[in-house]
């Protein structure tokens, strides 16, 4: 049990390489913010768009698979 203990300890800890320290996640987190209010903009202004074209894509398909019956 020992063994398996020291393996998994001793596996993990190349891991801790990857995982940023946190004074550098408050940075991070900042900027996925900033992009995330600049996006949401642009969203909210062009998801009617992508409805109206998703609707007009599905009544198409409609009268083509109405007109093959």
């Amino acid at each position: 049990m020992l063994q398996l203990f020291f393996a998994v300890a001793f596996s993990a800890v190349p891991l801790t390489l990857y995982i940023p320290p946190v004074r550098s996640l408050n940075l991070f987190v900042e900027t996925l913010e900033i992009l995330l209010r600049q996006t949401s903009a642009y969203t909210l202004r062009a998801y009617p768009r992508v409805r109206y074209a998703c609707s007009r894509l599905v009544s198409s398909f409609r009268r083509l698979s109405l007109r093959r019956h």
